[in-house]
């Protein structure tokens, strides 16, 4: 999956709505340039919105975000699977529910502030462009799962990077 640009056959011509509803997260995969960066913009906009509509402690900001990553992960997976299929493609770029729930991970346990929010963007794009190993070799997994997994392994180690640099500064 390291090429999205490999053809596997050619695009379906009926698209499973929900799955393309999902797996472009709303439309925001269709956006260009970097659609990964619009659906990782995305989550952060809406984890940071939540954040301030629902004022909580950051214990159930913490728990509420993890939810999100999970639930956004398991629906990911099929969704990605489809919308994979349905363009004929092993990874495509307009699917970008894995960065939704690579950044949602990446949010985990981070202050609400606007600081932290671009920290936690800056740190996840950087992880999941450059794919530091074992986050590569994740991709080879079949079909939405590689998709997924590469994304939430990246946003682990975004959330690692984050929680040690809170920690220090």
């Amino acid at each position: 999956m390291a090429n999205s640009n490999i053809q596997l056959h050619p695009p379906a011509e009926k698209k499973t709505f929900w799955a393309w509803t999902i797996g472009t997260f709303f439309g925001a995969g269709l956006l260009k340039p970097g659609p990964g960066t619009y659906g990782s913009i995305a989550a952060v906009v809406l984890w940071f919105i939540a954040a301030h509509i629902f004022p909580v402690s950051s214990l159930w900001l913490t728990i509420g975000t993890i939810i999100a990553a999970i639930v956004v992960t398991l629906i990911g997976i099929p969704a990605a699977t489809i919308v994979a299929r349905e363009s004929g493609r092993e990874d495509p770029g307009h699917v970008v529910i894995d960065e939704v729930a690579g950044q949602l991970i990446a949010l985990i346990a981070i202050p609400a502030d606007w600081q932290h929010a671009a920290l936690s963007l800056l740190l996840f794009r950087l992880f999941d462009i450059l794919k530091p190993p074992p986050i590569r070799q994740l991709e080879r997994l079949p079909e939405g799962t590689g998709i997924m997994l590469d994304d939430v392994a990246a946003g682990i180690l975004a959330l690692i990077v984050a929680q040690v640099a809170h920690l220090f500064f």
